[in-house]
C-alpha cells in the first residue's frame, strides 16, 4: 500500500483495491473534470462563501448555505473522480470480436423483435445516447467475453434467468 501522505498523489498504487477500467476518452474526461475541480472550482466555490460571510448574520443566510452545500458536493464529486484515477487501467476495445469494458453492444431480448444498444463499462463511460451496463452485473458479467451472434444467460438479481441475443458489437 502507499505511504500515508497529507496530499494523495494520482500515482500511488493500491493492490487492495480492484482497477477502474476506463477507455482512454473517459480517462481524459475525468482527469480534466479533476484539475477543473481542484483549481477553478475550488477558487470560485471559495470566493462564492466568502461573499456570503460578507453578507453577515450566517444563520439566516441562503447564499453561503447553498455555497456550503455545494461545496460538499464538489468536494464529493473530487473524492470520486480521484478514488477512480488513482487506480485505472485503460483498455482498448476496439479491434476485439469479444466484447470488453468500452464496447458497444446491440442486444436482443429473448422473445423480443426489437434491438437495444448499451455501453458495456462504468458510468464515467456514460455518452449522451447510450444507457450503460456495468460488466459487474449480472448482465454485463454474463456479456464481456462474448462475441456476436452468440446467446446469453445470466441470473438477474430477482432470481429469474433471461436470455439475450448478441446481435452486434462496436
Amino acid at each position: 500500500m502507499a505511504d500515508q501522505k497529507d496530499s494523495p498523489s494520482l500515482t500511488d498504487e493500491l493492490p487492495d483495491k480492484a482497477a477502474h477500467e476506463l477507455t482512454q476518452a473517459a480517462y481524459d474526461r475525468l482527469k480534466a473534470e479533476y484539475d477543473e475541480l481542484t483549481t477553478v472550482k475550488k477558487i470560485d466555490i471559495a470566493r462564492k462563501i466568502e461573499a456570503a460571510r460578507e453578507l453577515g448574520d450566517l444563520s439566516e443566510n441562503g447564499d453561503y448555505h447553498a455555497a456550503k452545500e455545494e461545496q460538499g458536493k464538489m468536494a464529493g464529486r473530487i473524492s470520486h473522480i480521484f478514488s477512480i484515477l488513482e487506480n485505472h487501467v485503460i483498455v482498448d476495445p476496439s479491434g476485439s470480436d469479444e466484447v470488453r469494458v468500452g464496447s458497444v453492444v446491440e442486444i436482443r431480448y429473448e422473445g423480443d423483435t426489437d434491438t437495444e444498444k448499451f455501453l458495456v463499462g462504468s458510468i464515467e463511460e456514460r455518452s449522451a445516447d447510450l444507457e450503460v451496463i456495468s460488466p459487474g452485473s449480472a448482465l454485463g458479467e454474463a456479456l464481456v467475453g462474448k462475441k456476436a451472434g452468440e446467446p446469453v444467460t445470466y441470473e438477474t438479481p430477482t432470481g429469474a434467468e433471461l436470455t439475450v441475443e448478441l446481435v452486434g458489437i462496436e
